[in-house]
């Protein structure tokens, strides 16, 4: 009943005034109950581990905020990444990016309003901007500007872990990846509505083509530029293979859709994606350490990096991408994880392994036929979830404990992905 999901909304948010009518607390749980065991059964869930697959199903929709579309990466601030260390950042704020992932895990799932009324949250947040070029990387629930990053001296932090931070500084930073997993998800979404019967000429709406046009504007002005790159390092700007790649991509996909869709492309689409794609190929690639790297200026990796064939900018059989891989699982991975880069960002102290990263490679072991590598990584990050079926950002593979904001929508997404 549509009614009954509006009344579980208010209860759940506490915005109605229960005190004039209380409601009994058996009838409550009940509700709530109700509403998320029907969102719940309705998902068409990957046949492995599917109690663990809906687990991660349901914390990703826990972090959509119903009233605006927006989506949280986590629900959490200041959880460290190092016990005792500085690494402490404030998730409770939507990035583009990771919104965008969310969105899509759920569309995977089956589940397609919480895509629609984000793609409309990020419409609204376009209508702020003079381009879209100037999207920022990451915006309140609202859809406006964050306060400065501060503070809490008062508080001691998790495990002794100062500073707790409110805010987010890297809302003022240049990440020129976030185009591409906005008309990614709007690709994923428009195959899905066909799937589910809409008449073809509707499943990519007027609405969601105008954003495609958009995003791709965006990267016409702009991927040419250093950034800050997905990983917000507080550094100086770098030409990031990944930022490039979701530039390609951001490109491709949009291509796809007008041939697909009949719709129509842009005059110097095909040439740009033709020229991103030379562009990275030549200058990503490091003889050697014989691997694309984190950013044309160094031999650093990223596991990142990886994209360059997850998402078909390279094909996977290519021997670079191969050689990328091994050199990812060499330097990058610890037993059960992955740490995204191994390089000085500037900040002191250490981090632990990304399970996100972890699942991409998981993906990238299954594109090049290592199947078994795949198998038993993806096993040994089902083992981190533990008996709650929650995963935090990052895990020490050491001490075998949770590092970072926690649950994290990342590593949810991760899951759900391999």
């Amino acid at each position: 009943d549509p009614s009954q999901g509006d009344v579980v909304l208010e209860l759940r948010c506490g915005t109605d005034d229960l005190s004039e009518h209380p409601v009994p607390h058996e009838e409550r749980r009940a509700q709530a109950e109700a509403y998320w065991s029907t969102w719940a059964n309705n998902l068409e869930l990957p046949p492995l581990k599917p109690d663990l697959m809906k687990r991660s199903a349901l914390t990703l929709r826990g972090l959509v905020h119903a009233p605006t579309g927006s989506i949280l990466a986590a629900a959490t601030t200041s959880l460290p990444e190092e016990i005792g260390g500085v690494r402490n950042w404030d998730y409770r704020y939507c990035w583009l990016r990771d919104a965008a992932l969310t969105a899509q895990a759920l569309v995977r799932v089956g589940s397609l309003e919480e895509a629609e009324n984000y793609l409309d949250w990020v419409h609204g947040v376009l209508e702020t901007l003079p381009g879209p070029e100037r999207l920022h990387p990451l915006y309140t629930l609202a859809g406006g500007a964050l306060p400065p990053e501060a503070v809490l001296d008062s508080l001691p932090g998790y495990a002794g872990s100062r500073p707790v931070r409110v805010g987010n500084a890297a809302n003022q930073q240049v990440q020129l990846d976030v185009f591409g997993p906005i008309v990614d998800l709007i690709s994923e979404l428009a195959h899905r509505r066909e799937e589910r019967g809409v008449a073809h000429a509707q499943a990519l709406t007027d609405r969601d083509w105008e954003l495609v046009c958009a995003m791709v504007l965006a990267v016409e002005r702009r991927w040419f530029e250093p950034d800050h790159g997905i990983w917000e390092i507080r550094d100086n700007p770098r030409h990031h293979v990944y930022s490039k790649v979701m530039g390609w991509l951001t490109v491709d996909r949009a291509l796809t859709l007008a041939e697909k869709f009949g719709r129509p492309a842009g005059e110097g689409w095909a040439e740009l994606r033709r020229e991103i794609a030379e562009e990275v190929k030549e200058k990503g690639w490091n003889e050697d350490v014989q691997s694309y790297t984190a950013a044309y200026d160094g031999t650093d990796l990223d596991a990142a990096t990886l994209f360059i064939g997850l998402t078909g900018l390279v094909d996977p059989d290519d021997k670079r991408f191969h050689a990328t891989v091994q050199a990812t699982e060499a330097e990058l991975r610890s037993g059960s994880t992955v740490y995204r880069y191994r390089h000085d960002d500037g900040l002191p102290g250490t981090e632990g392994g990304f399970h996100l990263c972890a699942a991409w490679l998981v993906g990238a072991y299954l594109l090049i036929g290592q199947r078994n590598d795949a198998e038993a990584l993806f096993t040994q990050l089902v083992a981190a979830a533990g008996p709650t079926g929650l995963l935090s950002e990052e895990y020490d593979p050491v001490a075998e404990r949770s590092l970072g904001n926690h649950p994290h929508a990342y590593s949810h997404i991760g899951l759900l992905r391999c």
